[in-house]
């Protein structure tokens, strides 16, 4: 039981890495910052629906890294 949890740990951990390193800044920097604030001003918008799924995949999978973390203590004892 053990070695399948740490083998689904390992693998959400991945891809948690991969997931959030696949989601757009915030900011990019002085100059986001700058026309970070005129874009929200006159309305602009991103392309949301990537960026809204990727959010959502992120928290899926960090509720399932904590839990797993804790099964593997648990179950290591």
């Amino acid at each position: 039981m053990h070695t399948v949890l740490v083998t689904l740990l390992v693998i959400v951990s991945i891809a948690l890495i991969v997931v959030v390193l696949l989601q757009t800044g915030k900011s990019t920097g002085l100059s986001g910052a700058i026309s970070g604030g005129a874009e929200q001003l006159f309305g602009k918008q991103k392309a949301r629906g990537i960026d809204l799924v990727l959010h959502r995949v992120t928290i899926v999978l960090a509720v399932l890294f904590f839990g797993l973390a804790i099964a593997v203590t648990y179950f290591k004892l």
